[in-house]
């Protein structure tokens, strides 16, 4: 897988303790790689990187990501061959409370992580994570392709849109010179699902936290459609454009969206009914109600175009819906209802991942 490109290698990753970053360490530990994850915090209680026990399985650094001296520091100790950076602040509810922290976060802790590489300037992979959000959405029915306009109408997508434009500017000011050795591209991805989620306002947290106490979840949307994704199809996208980077000049400095495949565009109501089938509930209307308290815009519809990596990393989304909303249920099933080792279990769901992958000849498995 990945053409071995991560046996034996050193991966930094930043945001490691939050839910995208701890499937992506548990992947690079089932791959051979040597993990060094950089996070401010454990963003909730459970968390993932507390039930799957990452702490005893990587080198780990509590360090804010605004914080130059310290994270330049780790950057040149650990000596990362790939760098992966997740480190944000990722709850659209949140940059509503407090928008400068988010500002901060997302936009000065970018900066602040391209300027310690190019102080650090190593022979290094990197692939900074946006989010579909960074994209001025107006809710048209086709997905948004990379050279789309960038914006926001919330603090939240605004910020992912601003890290965005100081990348590329980094990248043409200082990256792009052929003295740099620091070889980057940007992934964006959006509403991803998957066992080991606990952040604040998701909705399928909301509904497995209240369900797993016999309690019906309040929903706020219940039509509107999102293009649903489990965790590791962004993650096989993100470890293909890394591995791809340090020999292929092409991606340099370049972004690519990674999203789910047409059929996965479900409603909340949809994917609500097809969650809750395991948790005992003898009609839908038991399992949630509709609130009327909207505190904040949500977009009704946003979807990617994968085709620009699909035409140069040969990458394409792997799972069903019904396969990705299976995944989803058995993990907090066995979360909350039997003693199962969590951590082998998350390393089950990557193998079967990979097998699935493997069998429909996706080209990104095959390597």
């Amino acid at each position: 897988m990945f053409n071995d490109q991560y046996l034996g290698k050193k991966v930094l990753i930043t945001g490691n303790t939050g839910f995208k970053g701890g499937w992506l360490t548990a992947w690079l530990l089932k791959l051979g790689a040597k993990v060094c994850g950089v996070s401010d915090k454990i963003p909730s209680n459970p968390a993932i990187f507390s039930e799957i026990g990452l702490e005893t399985k990587i080198e780990h650094h509590f360090c804010d990501i605004r914080d130059l001296i310290r994270f330049s520091k780790i950057l040149e100790d650990f000596e990362p061959d790939f760098v992966f950076h997740l480190a944000a602040q990722p709850i659209v509810s949140v940059s509503y409370d407090d928008p400068v922290d988010t500002i901060s976060t997302n936009v000065m802790g970018t900066t602040v992580f391209l300027e310690a590489l190019r102080r650090w300037n190593k022979e290094c992979s990197v692939v900074v994570i946006t989010s579909d959000k960074c994209y001025e959405n107006v809710e048209w029915y086709w997905g948004y392709k990379e050279t789309d306009q960038l914006g926001g109408k919330d603090i939240y997508s605004g910020s992912k849109g601003a890290a965005e434009v100081i990348f590329h500017a980094y990248y043409h000011s200082f990256f792009s010179d052929e003295r740099s050795k620091i070889r980057l591209a940007t992934g964006r991805a959006g509403n991803v699902i998957g066992g080991g989620d606990w952040a604040k306002d998701r909705i399928v947290v909301d509904c497995i936290k209240n369900w797993a106490k016999g309690k019906s979840v309040e929903i706020r949307c219940p039509e509107a459609t999102r293009p649903w994704q489990h965790v590791l199809e962004p993650l096989s996208g993100y470890l293909t454009l890394a591995a791809d980077l340090s020999n292929n000049d092409t991606l340099l400095g370049e972004s690519f969206n990674f999203g789910p495949r047409s059929e996965q565009t479900k409603t909340v109501l949809e994917l609500l009914t097809d969650l809750s089938h395991p948790w005992g509930f003898k009609s839908i209307d038991d399992a949630y109600c509709v609130t009327d308290n909207i505190p904040f815009h949500e977009a009704g519809l946003l979807k990617l175009n994968c085709d620009k990596a699909l035409f140069h990393l040969k990458w394409e989304a792997n799972l069903s819906y019904k396969e990705c909303v299976g995944f989803v249920g058995d993990w907090y099933f066995n979360h909350y209802n039997t003693e199962q080792d969590m951590y082998q279990l998350t390393i089950e769901q990557i193998t079967q991942y990979e097998k699935i992958a493997s069998e429909r000849g996706l080209v990104w498995s095959q390597h």
